[in-house]
């Protein structure tokens, strides 16, 4: 189990620094004048989009309740109810929040230049407690 751990960990921090990969690649692809404002974005996600990811999106996505024959969305598990007595469940929460982020930062790419601050946090909000948590659930819950 520890050597599970280490390798779930370790990939989950590669996909994780997947966002100091697009930073710097979208950093280097817009004006100069939109540097910060791409860096903002690419924070943004990390921080919020995990927060989202902690109170909404993994119940979401792997919240599956065999009571209820609910087929769209999960709905166990809100903050994380439950999952702190279950070491292998966090480490999966970690992995899965890290993917959750990077599609929400793929996306900023598209975005430079063209939408405000505000508009993309709205967006990034959306993405990572509602969009990416749904989709997943479809697919593999």
């Amino acid at each position: 189990e520890s050597l599970d751990t280490i390798w779930m960990l370790l990939a989950s921090m590669l996909v994780f620094f997947m966002h100091s990969g697009f930073s710097l690649l979208e950093s280097g692809t817009v004006r100069f004048k939109n540097t910060q404002n791409i860096l903002a974005k690419n924070l943004i996600v990390v921080t919020v989009g995990f927060l989202c990811w902690y109170v909404i999106g993994y119940p979401l996505a792997f919240g599956a309740t065999e009571k209820t024959l609910n087929k769209f969305a999960g709905g166990t598990g809100f903050f994380m109810q439950g999952l702190w007595e279950n070491k292998d469940a966090l480490r999966f929460w970690f992995f899965q929040g890290a993917f959750c982020a990077t599609g929400a930062t793929i996306v900023s790419g598209a975005m430079a230049e063209r939408t405000q601050l505000k508009g993309f946090a709205t967006f990034t909000v959306l993405m990572t407690s509602v969009i990416y948590p749904i989709v997943v659930y479809w697919g593999w819950s």
